[in-house]
């Protein structure tokens, strides 16, 4: 059974970036037709999809955050990395990895908090 698990720093200032890393164990990131996301939820608010890293490579990102996100992956370590460039305190989240298939259905991580403050 496919695991997902969110790591990295869980401060980061202002106009620093912002770069959480999913582990994925028991399925391969690169096995066809998933769908390797990040998600957010502010406090208070609701969840916001930021974009995924395909089986293949490809990319897709919301463009609401302005081109300061990007996700690249490692397969060697079976991982993927979320990188938000130049945060503010707005960018203050808790932020999940999760799979995805083409069906919708998805598998997610437990989430990391990520505050960011001076």
């Amino acid at each position: 059974q496919v695991q997902l698990q969110e790591s990295g720093p869980g401060l980061v200032k202002p106009s620093q970036t912002l770069s959480p890393t999913c582990t994925v164990s028991g399925g391969s990131i690169t096995t066809n037709d998933y769908y390797w996301s990040w998600i957010r939820q502010p406090p208070e608010k609701r969840p916001e999809w930021i974009g995924y890293i395909a089986y293949s490579g490809n990319t897709y990102y919301t463009p609401s955050l302005k081109n300061r996100n990007s996700i690249s992956r490692d397969t060697s370590k079976n991982q993927y990395t979320l990188r938000l460039r130049s945060v503010t305190p707005e960018d203050t989240a808790m932020y999940c990895c999760a799979r995805v298939d083409e069906k919708y259905e998805s598998v997610w991580g437990q989430g990391a908090q990520v505050t960011v403050s001076s």
